[in-house]
């Protein structure tokens, strides 16, 4: 999972979406409540910034009627709605919803006014560069410096404000403060994109199937000798494991991937992979690519480090439903607003029915600003029928990445779908197994070759969850959701709950993926590995959909959660626990790496490492903070072709 500093702060899917209010702003002002930074504290302030200083800011427009589109996206997603499934066309969600001419006219007129010069607008937003001293006159508020992890960064002293005569046009301005919001490995206008980043193999021994490989000259752990791990998955092991047939497909279905750049193989090498590897050929046109004009930040983001995110999701997609046609939406580099754009553009061009998307950040870095632009791109989506899916994280509750327990986001939106992970063990002859939560410890050879060092070994990663602290708790969680996590952080309000589905994560339970990389000779060549993290289960899911929209009739799911929390409890899923071979039992694999990542010249590592270990979260018997209702079983995908409409 690529992480991303973005925001989805979201409010309950039964009210409105706040905009400008008038409550404490100067009079003939109104202010903008989710605009200062929650980092921006008294005891940070360092004093006020230079007045000379440079500011590029978007300002998001509310549209017509901001809160009608919350409560029309709400009720058109719920399936005990009368309006459910009456969905908007893009040009119909635009003149219902979009903001007038005039409100643009005004709200451009307004900043050019106070000093700023407008370098762009859109139907989302009106973009403007200018001084500090000229930003504090439009929005009426001081702009300070605060430290920031041990960093300087300027942010308003007070929200901001904007004139009452604009009469709600202004949603959020988001730029104010200038904290990154970027994509880590998760600006020059016109960049060239690197080549391939370099090589990565799997060294091997490997397991064909779960279990299908023992050396029984290695160490016993938990009673048993573990297997090697498998080589990688491929589309025919988890359409099996999650209940597809010949008949699924997804036909008819469209599915959009966001990530940051585009890599310059992925058609070659998905086309060499599908051959490969038992699935479908690409059909002309199945697989597209919508990019920008120019890149930016290529070096600051990483970029070829998002090639490999890019070629995971789309060969995951065509793996799990081989007929349906793949968008691929890159954006100009890893940073909010280009993230933002991409995503902008599924919903503008309705260019799909589902939207996976394997990146995001910590709630920690959240900004309220952002998330209301975030969020009101999901909604418009779920207007029309679109459904957005994210990866929940890869590091469990993140404590030993960050110091604090916390959620991550955009997943934990109430407006998105966010998709845990699992361990998934695929048997012979395709058959599904168990699944433990993703949760990962490694225990390394001891240099005698007689014992694991230290059983079960230190945390490596997990799938992300837990309670989100700034999230309220959305309608559809309600009853399923226990009361204890709900309520995690204290207090009674209950809150948001992450991740709402899953699907298979562990890289040790893996899926195989193909992709030209960079070797050590310099030379560009085609290689196959195993891979996971939630980068994996988010489009597994995706593809799932696409499969389940086919046995539907074909009619778009939309946003998904009301349905998705509907089937709980039923045979719709597999309810997964870290046990599943009963509560005394432990379970892993053993796994043989480079050292070099790429060859033997360097010696190889041997290690066992232990499944359904997540840090703090655990997944139990119902509803979870690792996998959420549960993974998809055989149930799921006829149980749509039980109720087409």
């Amino acid at each position: 999972m690529r992480a991303a500093l973005v925001v989805a702060t979201a409010l309950p899917l039964t009210v409105g979406v706040p905009v400008a209010q008038a409550d404490s702003a100067p009079s003939g002002r109104d202010t903008l409540s989710a605009t200062k930074p929650a980092w921006a504290t008294a005891s940070s302030d360092q004093g006020a910034a230079a007045d000379s200083g440079k500011v590029a800011a978007r300002v998001y427009l509310a549209g017509r009627d901001a809160e009608g589109l919350a409560d029309y996206a709400a009720a058109v997603s719920d399936p005990s709605s009368p309006t459910h499934g009456e969905y908007l066309t893009a040009r119909q969600t635009r003149e219902r919803f979009g903001p007038t001419r005039q409100q643009t006219d005004a709200v451009t007129d307004w900043l050019r006014g106070a000093g700023l010069t407008v370098t762009g607008h859109n139907e989302h937003y009106v973009s403007v560069t200018g001084q500090v001293v000229a930003a504090e006159k439009a929005f009426g508020t001081q702009l300070h410096n605060y430290t920031k992890d041990g960093t300087v960064y300027r942010a308003p002293a007070k929200a901001a404000t904007v004139p009452a005569s604009l009469n709600g046009a202004v949603l959020t301005v988001v730029g104010l403060d200038n904290a990154p919001k970027r994509a880590r490995h998760m600006a020059t206008q016109g960049e060239t994109l690197p080549p391939p980043g370099a090589v990565f193999k799997n060294a091997g021994p490997f397991s064909s199937y779960y279990g299908s490989r023992t050396d029984k000259s290695l160490p016993s752990a938990y009673g048993a000798k573990q297997p090697y791990a498998i080589k990688g998955y491929t589309g025919e092991q988890l359409r099996a494991a999650y209940g597809a047939t010949s008949r699924n497909t997804g036909k008819g279905v469209t599915v959009a991937i966001t990530d940051a750049f585009a890599s310059p193989t992925i058609a070659a090498d998905a086309a060499r992979y599908a051959k490969r590897n038992g699935d479908p050929g690409y059909s002309k046109g199945q697989l597209t690519q919508v990019l920008p004009a120019e890149y930016r930040n290529t070096e600051d983001c990483d970029a070829s480090g998002w090639y490999g995110e890019e070629t995971l999701d789309v060969e995951a997609v065509h793996a799990l439903a081989p007929a349906s046609d793949i968008v691929y939406v890159g954006g100009a580099s890893c940073t909010d607003n280009d993230l933002l754009d991409a995503l902008a553009k599924v919903v503008d061009n309705r260019l799909a029915d589902i939207v996976s998307n394997s990146w995001g950040d910590v709630e920690a870095n959240q900004t309220p600003d952002l998330a209301l632009a975030y969020d009101q791109i999901f909604q418009q989506g779920a207007v029309e029928g679109i459904g957005f899916y994210f990866s929940s994280g890869d590091n469990g509750d993140n404590v030993a990445s960050t110091g604090t327990k916390q959620v991550d986001t955009p997943a934990n939106s109430a407006w998105v779908t966010a998709v845990g992970g699992t361990s998934l063990a695929v048997g012979k002859k395709n058959t599904y197994q168990w699944e433990t939560g993703w949760g990962t410890t490694k225990a390394t050879l001891t240099a005698d070759g007689s014992n694991w060092d230290s059983l079960p070994g230190a945390y490596t990663s997990g799938a992300g969850g837990g309670t989100s602290k700034t999230v309220p708790q959305p309608f559809y969680q309600r009853g399923v959701v226990p009361d204890a996590l709900a309520r995690a952080n204290g207090g009674t309000a209950k809150q948001r709950v992450t991740p709402d589905v899953a699907a298979v994560a562990d890289p040790n339970t893996g899926f195989l993926v193909g992709q030209t990389q960079t070797f050590p000779d310099g030379s560009l060549q085609y290689g196959e590995y195993r891979i996971g993290g939630t980068s994996l289960a988010a489009p597994v899911i995706a593809g799932v959909q696409a499969l389940a929209q086919q046995a539907g009739g074909g009619r778009p799911l939309g946003f998904a959660n009301p349905s998705l929390y509907g089937r709980y409890g039923t045979a719709s899923y597999h309810d997964v626990t870290d046990h599943p071979l009963g509560a005394g039992v432990s379970l892993g694999v053993v796994r043989v790496d480079y050292v070099n990542s790429h060859d033997a010249s360097d010696g190889l590592v041997t290690s066992l490492r232990s499944l359904g270990r997540d840090s703090s979260l655990s997944a139990v018997v119902g509803y979870d903070d690792v996998t959420g209702v549960g993974t998809p079983a055989a149930g799921y995908l006829a149980s749509f072709g039980a109720h087409r409409r």
